[in-house]
């Protein structure tokens, strides 16, 4: 029912206006009143209700205005703190483009400078692999055995002295001698001129220095464990490492097995197969020092395992030498006789040995006559820098 429209009639609400008859009684016209009355209470209680109902949405709508409005205000608020964080942000951002601008052109000097590096770490590298092309094709001398004052006693140290051997072009018609005295190849070299006689032949020869390319020397420190083994060949099996490590310690510990005993700890590598074994008793790593394969049981099968001694290598005194040879001389000029090769070095070794001739004891000589030939010096020079 909607109360702001304009009520109905009577007749329109149920109700009709009736005229007594003549012929009524008093009582029916009361009963009648009766009825209207109480329609008339039913219909204010109904818009009693209707009233109630709409007081309470009211009330509900104001509530819900109110945390409208505190909601708008919050909102409100946090614009104004974005905003102003905003505002902060961009001078800040102002305030450090000119320094992004200085590191940037810091880091562009900085690329510039690394491929300067980058160019010197190149030639430097190229030396390297020289370096490591000589090494590798030098024989190590073994010099002696160090004490034990700095080193476990169940260690072995070994010390190696080692050059590289500097290739020298003999071309043909020329010889080399060497000498004990470095003195006599010196004075020889000075003098220049000499004039030997081969089996009647009378030759006018040069003796000059003998310039070397560069080479390198070191001393090796070799330390081997006495606790430690190299494990490589290690078999790619589908199981964790922790339990590859396991096995590995039960299979080296196995004394029924030639093994070593009790471990200390098992470093396993899977990426290269391999692993280091150190042994808790000292010595035990010379029990695998005779074989260099080693069984190992795992998964009802047997693979053989490459064990080697686990060494430490310490490099010493690495230096470069380059110069001239201190006892050797290059004779050129050497005419071409009758003789064979053989004998023509023979006779220049016995002109050169004679201290009349200036000459001394030869260590080494060699002659060519028709093809050239290389030969190899090891350390021997004085520094011609």
């Amino acid at each position: 029912m909607d109360l702001m429209s304009p009520p109905l009639s009577l007749r329109d609400n149920g109700f009709s206006m009736v005229t007594p008859e003549p012929l009524g009684t008093e009582q029916e016209n009361l009963e009648t009143l009766r009825e209207e009355l109480k329609a008339w209470k039913q219909r204010v209680a109904e818009a009693e209700n209707v009233k109630a109902d709409l007081l309470l949405s009211k009330a509900c709508a104001e509530e819900e205005c109110a945390k409208a409005q505190e909601e708008l205000m919050k909102l409100k608020d946090l614009k104004k703190i974005d905003q102003k964080d905003s505002s902060i942000f961009r001078d800040t951002l102002e305030d450090q483009l000119p320094l992004l601008h200085r590191e940037n052109t810091e880091l562009e000097k900085a690329i510039e400078n690394l491929k300067e590096d980058l160019e010197e770490h190149s030639s430097v590298q190229a030396l390297n692999t020289q370096i490591q092309k000589e090494v590798a094709e030098m024989k190590l001398k073994f010099g002696h055995m160090e004490g034990t004052n700095h080193y476990s006693d169940v260690d072995t140290h070994c010390v190696f002295d080692a050059a590289t051997r500097i290739p020298f072009s003999l071309n043909q018609n020329q010889a080399l001698l060497t000498f004990e005295d470095e003195g006599v190849a010196q004075r020889l070299t000075e003098k220049g001129k000499h004039t030997v006689d081969l089996d009647n032949n009378v030759v006018d020869v040069r003796a000059v220095p003998v310039p070397l390319e560069m080479g390198f020397k070191f001393r090796l420190h070799v330390i081997i464990s006495g606790r430690k083994i190299n494990v490589s060949d290690i078999p790619e099996l589908p199981i964790p490492d922790d339990w590859m490590r396991d096995k590995l310690e039960l299979n080296f510990y196995k004394t029924q097995q030639g093994g070593g005993g009790e471990i200390e700890d098992v470093s396993y590598d899977s990426g290269s197969r391999t692993a280091v074994i150190t042994f808790l008793r000292p010595g035990a790593s010379n029990i695998f020092g005779g074989s260099a394969q080693y069984p190992f049981f795992v998964g009802g099968r047997c693979y053989k395992l490459s064990v080697s001694s686990h060494a430490y290598l310490e490099l010493e005194k690495f230096q470069p030498y380059w110069g001239v040879s201190k006892k050797t001389i290059l004779l050129k000029g050497i005419q071409e006789v009758e003789e064979d090769e053989e004998s023509i070095q023979d006779m220049i070794e016995i002109h050169f040995q004679k201290p009349s001739n200036g000459g001394g004891e030869i260590e080494k000589i060699k002659y060519v006559s028709k093809e050239a030939a290389y030969v190899c010096f090891e350390e021997d020079t004085k520094n011609a820098s």
